[in-house]
């Protein structure tokens, strides 16, 4: 019998870097307008539970969701997938 290859199926299981930082951006933007997963999922007309689990970058979110998303949390799409900004080197100039 051949041994299985566990690679590829390792692979399908990893969050992706976009998934993460579209979780991450979504929670930060929820409770920042002091929203809960529930309010998210009632104005996306989604299930709370598939608004957790976006949240924690277990979904391969597609387009259409990402859309009703945006929606209910108020935001333009993409705000979701924006990457964070660099804190800039403060200068240590006097004056």
């Amino acid at each position: 019998m051949p041994a299985v290859n566990t690679d590829c199926m390792r692979k399908q299981t990893q969050k992706s870097s976009a998934q993460l930082l579209f979780a991450s951006n979504m929670k930060r933007i929820r409770l920042e307008k002091k929203l809960t997963q529930e309010n998210v999922a009632e104005g996306a007309s989604l299930h709370p539970n598939y608004i957790s689990s976006v949240e924690r970058g277990e979904r391969n979110i597609s387009i259409g969701n990402i859309e009703r998303i945006s929606y209910a949390l108020g935001v333009p799409m993409t705000e979701l997938l924006a990457e964070p900004e660099k804190p800039r080197k403060s200068r240590g100039t006097t004056t």
